[in-house]
């Protein structure tokens, strides 16, 4: 085809390499160091001569391996092992993760054989006798909302409603003390358990709100945003993180503390909207000022017919002074959904809690230590230099090509009688697909059907049908059993001229058993299912 590395063909079909491995291999080993490794159950000795050959090899016929670069040649290149991904083929149930078993340590105890009846007189002595890697396993895996409350008055200082501290009492508040500094901070007695406590669902509501979710509880962030529903059940805080590891500051969309959610299948239509909505708004207004456009004067939020007034003036002014510069060009987006942390210590996923979505701005601009300037990182940028040098290459536009690729897919594995579609959900405005070449095996990818650059460019209706893609592709994969999922957006900049760019959204599973390893940090991802197939399993997981 061409120098790019992409599996987006000129002729709008996607290309697969395909290799069948066959090799000789030359023998050089010099001894043999024979051994019984067991036996059988009659007795028969199984031992290690077939790891000690005494010729050369050759292997006629190995796994067939299905080669496939990325669309977007940064993203680096997937391997299908067919021998995995046709255990799958035509059985979409076989797709899944399965949920959790129950747990409690203390129910356990009461099944001890020769006492089942006994009472548990004193549980806290039962849970003291842990090491700390075992509470931490504990506190991440038990169902059993008793012993998750005993947990948490291990990990801080609670106050209850009365002086008398029983279970029963509904916790008030939390005990803070003052540092040396004069600060005043929690009275914390173990972060790590104290974090993996807080981001276990089965922790009763009213603990989750007095340790994590009341306003001020996680410091001294400024509520800069407000978004709730009519009838208020739903309700969003938006939250300044003025000490940002992003460049100056970012915002994060958090769920309300009377609006609880822990799972992205709690989460509404309605929920979904206001979480964007502050997303919208903040990035919008943050534009408009850098064009000197008036703003409401109301302290509170935009209606959203106010919203698109307000862009579609910000679209105006941009087009009609191409020479106008933003300070901030790009906006950035992401989600991290769902917490995982290991008993080893090994953060396992990055949420805070757990609906909640992060956004900030980028400068275009950052002076260097020379003296300079360069320009600010924006992944939304990998895309637009990539689909240039596609057009120059190929001679058509990228996204184009891209999308009549999904629409023409033929199965990876060429099996005509097999599912061959990629697509999960369309509408008039949006398609939800699996990409052809996943950079995760559960990996989902979110595209605009119409010109959509970037959010500025999407009007009401196309916000509309993004935010109801976002939710049903995160609440899909739950219901296969994702538990940890990265969501990521990919836009131009704001003042691009680059008007073959489309915004793309890509939600990324982390699985059990698929660690990040040497061939991840190549960009070399494995996979064990064919796309379509999982495609197929996500459309009948909507059906349910």
């Amino acid at each position: 085809m061409s120098s790019l590395r992409t599996c987006v063909g000129k002729d709008a079909k996607f290309i697969v390499g395909i290799h069948k491995p066959e090799f000789e291999i030359k023998n050089v080993r010099s001894s043999d160091c024979l051994e019984s490794l067991g036996q059988l159950e009659d007795g028969t000795t199984v031992d290690n001569s077939v790891n000690f050959p005494r010729e050369d090899l050759y292997e006629p016929q190995a796994d067939i391996i299905y080669e496939i670069a990325n669309a977007f040649p940064f993203r680096g290149t997937t391997y299908i092992n067919s021998a995995w991904a046709d255990i799958k083929a035509g059985h979409p149930e076989k797709i899944f993760i399965a949920a959790p078993e129950p747990c409690s340590l203390l129910q356990n105890v009461k099944k001890i054989k020769g006492d089942k009846n006994r009472e548990l007189k004193d549980k806290n002595s039962i849970l003291d006798i842990l090491p700390h890697a075992l509470l931490i396993a504990l506190a991440q895996a038990s169902t059993d909302p008793e012993e998750l409350m005993i947990l948490a008055q291990k990990s801080c200082n609670i106050l209850f409603d009365s002086k008398n501290q029983n279970l029963s009492k509904i916790p008030v508040g939390i005990g803070y003390k003052k540092k040396k500094s004069g600060e005043t901070i929690p009275d914390i007695y173990d972060h790590e358990l104290f974090e993996v406590l807080v981001n276990n669902r089965y922790l009763p509501d009213d603990y989750k709100n007095t340790l994590v979710l009341k306003p001020g509880v996680q410091g001294g962030n400024e509520i800069t945003g407000e978004y709730f529903s009519e009838d208020r059940k739903t309700h969003v805080f938006e939250y300044l993180r003025r000490n940002s590891y992003i460049p100056w500051g970012h915002f994060a969309s958090n769920m309300a503390n009377d609006t609880i959610r822990y799972r992205a299948c709690d989460l509404t239509v309605e929920d979904m909207t206001g979480i964007r909505h502050l997303y919208y708004q903040r990035a919008f207004i943050r534009v408009a000022s850098q064009l000197d456009i008036d703003l409401p004067g109301k302290r509170e939020r935009l209606t959203q017919d106010e919203l698109e007034k307000l862009r579609v003036k910000i679209e105006k002014k941009l087009k009609q002074n191409q020479k106008l510069s933003l300070k901030f060009d790009a906006s950035l987006w992401g989600w991290n959904f769902g917490f995982g942390y290991a008993q080893s210590g090994h953060r396992l996923h990055a949420s805070h809690q757990m609906i909640h979505q992060q956004n900030a701005m980028i400068p275009e601009q950052v002076p260097t230590d020379s003296g300079r300037s360069m320009t600010c990182f924006s992944c939304g940028d990998l895309i637009s230099d990539f689909i240039k040098d596609y057009k120059k290459t190929i001679g058509k536009n990228f996204f184009e090509n891209y999308i009549n690729a999904i629409k023409n897919n033929t199965r990876t594995d060429g099996n005509s009688t097999g599912e061959k579609s990629l697509v999960v959900m369309e509408d008039d405005h949006t398609i939800l697909f699996v990409p052809k070449a996943q950079i995760c095996e559960w990996e989902l990818q979110l595209l605009p059907k119409k010109s959509c650059a970037n959010i500025l460019e999407a009007d009401m209706n196309m916000r509309k049908s993004l935010d109801k893609a976002i939710l049903f592709a995160v609440k899909t994969l739950e219901s296969l059993g994702a538990q940890f999922v990265t969501s990521i957006e990919f836009s131009s900049r704001f003042d691009s001229e680059n008007t073959d760019q489309q915004l793309l959204y890509s939600f990324i599973p982390r699985l059990p058993h698929a660690p990040h390893t040497f061939s991840e940090a190549q960009l070399r991802w494995i996979c064990g299912v064919y796309p379509e197939d999982f495609a197929h399993a996500c459309r009948q997981e909507a059906i349910k």
